[in-house]
């Protein structure tokens, strides 16, 4: 349930009736907007008698809200979230790219695609530490040495990072990391999620293999009822029949679906997406177009010598070819 307030409403007004509201055991999500301010009942509100609110002198209209996920909702926040991530952010009028190894394989190598991605036009720093592969077998990342890596390469480039977590009691680890990943394979994981949910640092939150819209918003609500509302959602392919020329279905029609659907930004992975470093291109131009938030793009310095997936990595002369296709697209 929302309710709309009118034109006018004073600080303590809204007190008050957050106060109320919270009297009756739910939850409030204020947004404030240039033009609007919109409470937000988060909670068993049949209790709330809809007419009661409705007749209250500051509220100008109460809707009910069908859907599951009400944190995420654009009905609760009709203005886009902007998520701050050091001195760039996420969302807005501002493009994001995300660039960096799949796997942080050494100090050199970090630094030196930092250096790369961010003199092409990146934003920000991407880099596996810790690895979920399918196979045991496969290398699984430097774990928490990876991470001393990546800080060292925020140091000497000023990006700020963004890598992946797999287990909430590996958070005193990623004190100093910007952006805290959800690969595909935890976007259920909910305990992790709501331990995600009472930190405020910015969560990047990857679309499962299998998951629904529905079920995907539904896990950024789960971050955000624990009040974590810096999430941002990345879409990076779903698995579908036909896997012979493409790793997933990169489903770009979910961008313009969320922006209906959510205030919170959304960026697109076309690496994992596609699995083929000859597609990130074409994907990326893609995803530019149809209003995405942003990419998050694998750059290898040295793609047949990686030590994970390197047939999906650009060199970081093809990321800088891609970033200067992008910047047409987004006219910037």
């Amino acid at each position: 349930m929302i309710a709309v307030l009118k034109l006018g409403t004073t600080e303590k007004q809204i007190e008050s009736l957050r106060q109320w509201i919270e009297s009756q055991g739910l939850k409030v999500h204020l947004s404030k907007g240039e033009f609007q301010t919109i409470i937000g009942l988060v909670g068993d509100t049949s209790k709330i008698d809809e007419e009661l609110l409705g007749s209250l002198d500051i509220v100008e209209s109460v809707k009910r809200i069908s859907e599951p996920f009400k944190s995420a909702n654009r009905k609760f926040h009709p203005d886009d979230t902007i998520v701050k991530v050091g001195d760039t952010s996420v969302g807005g009028n501002i493009f994001s790219v995300m660039a960096g190894p799949c796997s942080v394989e050494s100090e050199e190598q970090v630094i030196e695609i930092a250096k790369a991605v961010k003199a092409a036009g990146a934003t920000m720093l991407r880099g596996g530490a810790f690895k979920p592969r399918t196979s045991p077998y496969d290398f699984q990342g430097l774990k928490a040495e990876g991470i001393e890596y990546l800080i060292e390469a925020k140091k000497e480039t000023g990006l700020p990072i963004v890598t992946e977590i797999m287990n909430a009691a590996h958070l005193p680890l990623f004190e100093e990391v910007d952006v805290i990943q959800v690969g595909a394979r935890n976007m259920q994981n909910f305990e992790l999620l709501k331990e995600l949910g009472r930190i405020q640092k910015p969560i990047l939150l990857k679309r499962g293999l299998c998951a629904t819209v529905k079920e995907w918003l539904m896990s950024a609500e789960y971050i955000m009822a624990g009040g974590n509302e810096n999430v941002i959602l990345c879409e990076r392919g779903i698995r579908s029949f036909d896997s012979q020329y493409t790793r997933n279905v990169l489903d770009l029609s979910v961008v313009p679906v969320l922006h209906e659907l959510t205030h919170l930004p959304v960026i697109v992975d076309p690496s994992h997406a596609t699995g083929s470093a000859r597609l990130v291109k074409p994907m990326a131009l893609a995803a530019a177009a149809c209003g995405a938030d942003g990419l998050m793009i694998e750059v290898h310095n040295d793609p047949k010598n990686a030590l994970c997936d390197g047939a999906q990595s650009l060199t970081p002369e093809q990321f800088s070819d891609v970033m200067g296709s992008v910047r047409h697209i987004i006219g910037k």
